[in-house]
């Protein structure tokens, strides 16, 4: 649309300014009887206000001078006002962009704030896209500004370890912060700065070696990943385990095409609460299993039984299709929020 109406907009210049010349060119031969090349000459020179190069002998040719005159003043302000509004419109743009977006991220709550959008950055956001789950990228590196933007990511323009920036990110309403940046010094700073905002949010860090994934569990991480021992790992399972990391990678993935995991925390009002899996019978009633139990002391039951009792607190991890697990959700839910 905007292209459209520049191009009118040139096509009316156009068109003005050769209609100009044309007049200008014909009634100085006809009025001052000029060869053609003088009187285009002369209807150019007057019309772009460079001056006249004589006075014209008639009162015809002046009175076409005077036209010639208003009718470049008039192209000249007009082409100015289409330049200033090229300009003033593109910033302005800009501007109501900037503002949308800053609008977008206050609305936001239990997001996610991703710090750092290199390689690994942008591989947390595509599988908090693929999930559907809300995050804001923040970072000021002129290559990750512009992947974010390229990929419609809301973004907040500035450094991760200044806590005015995490703010802008809104920190205070967040779910849960990645700190993948490729300085573990500034996955420290991140680490620290978010713990003492959010206490109790979910933080987890990049970390290059073991000495600095002690230090960021020390400021506060609640996990640590290390990409290249992790890829180590994920190489050597490849060979030595094939199947299981295949379903662990169907599993564990937003874009697993059948299976996916879930973690459910069992509130204090929930109507299973205090019952065993068997009582609850929830592989009949939802289709999904419950692979591991997450006791309030920080143990790990992977293998439990069904007589093992679910208590308030307790994190299921669940596997199931998206539907199984959208069931078993409803069956922990809230008691207050089931007849909703």
């Amino acid at each position: 649309m905007e292209t459209s109406l520049r191009l009118r907009q040139m096509l009316r210049l156009t068109i003005a300014v050769a209609a100009t010349l044309v007049g200008g060119t014909v009634g100085f031969h006809l009025t001052l009887d000029e060869p053609w090349f003088q009187a285009f000459y002369r209807s150019i020179v007057t019309s772009t206000l460079t001056g006249l190069d004589t006075v014209p002998s008639s009162d015809g040719a002046r009175a076409l001078s005077i036209v010639l005159v208003i009718a470049g003043l008039t192209i000249i302000a007009y082409t100015g006002a289409v330049i200033v509004e090229v300009i003033a419109g593109g910033v302005l743009t800009g501007v109501l962009a900037e503002r949308r977006r800053e609008r977008t991220i206050e609305r936001l709550r239990d997001h996610f704030i991703i710090c750092g959008y290199g390689r690994v950055g942008r591989r947390v956001a595509e599988e908090f896209r693929l999930s559907g789950e809300s995050y804001v990228v923040l970072d000021f590196r002129q290559d990750a500004v512009a992947a974010a933007k390229e990929r419609g990511d809301l973004l907040i323009e500035g450094n991760a370890t200044e806590d005015e920036d995490l703010r802008r990110a809104g920190i205070e309403r967040a779910k849960g912060l990645v700190a993948a940046s490729d300085s573990d010094a500034d996955n420290l700073y991140i680490t620290l700065s978010a713990r003492s905002v959010r206490p109790g949010m979910q933080i987890v860090a990049r970390a290059s070696d073991e000495d600095a994934e002690k230090k960021l569990k020390l400021a506060g991480a609640d996990r640590v990943v290390l990409p290249y021992a992790a890829a180590g790992r994920t190489m050597a399972n490849l060979v030595l385990k094939p199947h299981v990391t295949a379903f662990l990678d169907a599993v564990t993935t937003a874009t697993g095409p059948d299976l996916q995991m879930a973690e459910i925390e069992v509130p204090p009002t929930c109507a299973q609460a205090g019952k065993t899996i068997r009582d609850i019978r929830v592989r009949h009633d939802t289709g999904a299993i419950i692979i591991a139990l997450r006791k309030q002391d920080g143990t790990f039951d992977t293998t439990p039984e069904p007589d093992v009792r679910i208590d308030p607190g307790d994190v299921l991890v669940g596997v199931g299709t998206t539907e199984e697990l959208r069931r078993l959700e409803d069956l922990f839910a809230a008691a207050e929020t089931v007849g909703d």
